[in-house]
């Protein structure tokens, strides 16, 4: 086990990777503890939280709502949960994580949390600087806190519970940290893709904490996303349009996304046609889908000028210089239309 500490402005959070998460007891008092986790999750793990307070989610991102909330703040209200004795454990996914950081931001104004991530997509991205959120009406993110846990406890073990959809959704969050900000680490992926593939933990974790640490990096500069945090973005303004849109996973919407971004970054000048093939060929390697097929269009670009990163007739967009180097640029509805129409 190593520790990875997440120092911003007003916390540190802990990062505890390839802990065992019977670990989170040693991290906080067991009466205290309210446990939020999904259906799934619980089936899987439920019996190592016994005579822990719980409640349990229904799982899909149609129950990442407002309404979801209302039933989680109502049972904590039944425990008769106070601020200085109640600490949140989210533990699954990234679903769970928004969820459970959400709640434990805005009940009583405020509790202690801290995470299980039990998805790679959670340990390497979703449980990692602090963003809580919930969809409204059908737009991602909509509304949400930047607020830190206390803890992410990751403990690979659980990963090898996770069907192959869930692990080309966390893939695709490991290739967005390589392609904004590690060139060495795309090239390992590419070299190790297989291993990923057969969860061959000794040869895979130590890349996973390499995507890790390049999140860590950026938001410990930038917690509040008002500059380098915008990179993490990467694929996900245009991919958040299409999964609220057109109903694909994450990991499935991000990847298109990715390649929107970096067609714009080729219609820019920015990167060579031979990046993108790279990029497209390691994502297509995870099963991860690449083109738009049969999106509509008209109705993705709807979606897309309803983001809550537009700025006038514009939209920050992380463009790609080369593989491991991002940049941030305004780009204009127009440019987007022509690329997006463009695409295959």
């Amino acid at each position: 086990m190593r520790k990875i500490m997440l120092l911003t402005k007003n916390k540190t959070s802990t990062i505890f990777v390839g802990a065992d998460m019977d670990i989170v007891f040693e991290l906080c008092n067991k009466a205290q503890a309210v446990v939020i986790t999904d259906k799934n999750v619980d089936l899987l793990y439920g019996d190592r939280f016994k005579g822990v307070k719980k409640v349990i989610l229904d799982c899909g991102e149609s129950h990442k709502t407002l309404n979801t909330v209302q039933y989680v703040y109502d049972n904590l209200l039944k425990f008769g949960c106070e601020r200085n004795n109640t600490v949140i454990i989210g533990i699954g996914g990234g679903l769970v994580c928004d969820i459970a950081g959400f709640v434990a931001s805005t009940f009583l104004r405020g509790l202690s949390f801290g995470f299980v991530a039990t998805t790679l997509l959670a340990q390497v991205d979703a449980a990692i600087g602090g963003k809580n959120g919930v969809n409204f009406n059908g737009y991602k993110n909509m509304v949400g806190t930047i607020n830190q846990p206390d803890f992410i406890i990751c403990d690979f073990s659980t990963l090898k519970t996770l069907p192959a959809h869930e692990l080309s959704n966390g893939m695709a969050e490991l290739i967005k940290h390589a392609v904004i900000g590690d060139r060495e680490l795309f090239y390992e992926i590419e070299k190790e893709k297989k291993a990923f593939l057969d969860l061959d933990l000794h040869r895979i974790e130590p890349l996973i904490v390499k995507s890790m640490k390049i999140k860590v990096d950026i938001v410990t500069r930038d917690e509040t996303e008002r500059h380098e945090r915008r990179k993490l973005n990467f694929g996900h303004t245009y991919g958040h349009a299409i999964e609220s849109q057109f109903g694909l996973s994450h990991g499935e919407a991000v990847s298109i996304g990715m390649m929107l971004e970096t067609n714009l970054s080729i219609s820019r000048g920015l990167l060579e046609k031979e990046a993108l093939k790279r990029i497209k060929e390691l994502l297509n390697y995870f099963g991860l889908p690449t083109e738009m097929g049969r999106i509509n269009r008209h109705i993705l670009m709807d979606a897309i000028t309803k983001d809550k990163k537009k700025d006038g007739n514009e939209i920050y967009s992380v463009l790609i210089k080369g593989i491991g180097n991002a940049v941030i640029e305004k780009v204009s509805i127009k440019e987007i239309r022509g690329v997006l129409y463009d695409m295959h």
